[in-house]
């Protein structure tokens, strides 16, 4: 593993104690899950920059929480983005902690540039099952478990 850069876009990222560190390591437990050796930028970014790279890359005219950028390039994996106020809310919604999902991205993100999708109900499970893995390792429980009514 080359390493996993962080470029911090949003200060609203610097809030979360521990935050770096935790995301650093989900980053190198997916990498290690895909089977990806080199490196890796992590796009810590608010809402409106994952709005204009959504539109820019992906013809989607909104925020999104996640975006994988593969490169291609030999010993040099790709960027992933996170936006700060998308993860912030989806969280809320979910009454998971920040952090938490943040984590959840990132492993999420990182399994894009190792080729995995979810398009297709089959490789949905699989990369799915994979993040999961990888959380429990990570101490966090399986973000599609239905909750308890």
């Amino acid at each position: 593993m080359s390493g996993i850069t962080l470029v911090i876009e949003d200060e609203a990222w610097r809030a979360h104690r521990g935050l770096q560190k935790r995301l650093k390591e989900a980053a190198a437990a997916a990498a290690r899950g895909a089977r990806l050796r080199g490196g890796i930028t992590i796009l810590l970014a608010d809402d409106a920059r994952l709005h204009a790279l959504n539109h820019d890359f992906r013809g989607k005219d909104k925020p999104t929480n996640v975006l994988s950028f593969p490169s291609g390039a030999d010993g040099y994996h790709g960027d992933i983005a996170i936006a700060h106020g998308v993860t912030a809310a989806e969280a809320r919604a979910s009454g998971k902690r920040f952090a938490d999902h943040a984590v959840h991205l990132t492993v999420h993100g990182v399994l894009h540039l190792g080729g995995h999708d979810h398009e297709r109900p089959g490789d949905a499970k699989v990369m799915e099952g994979l993040e999961v893995r990888i959380l429990k390792r990570l101490g966090i429980a399986d973000p599609y478990a239905v909750p308890a009514p």
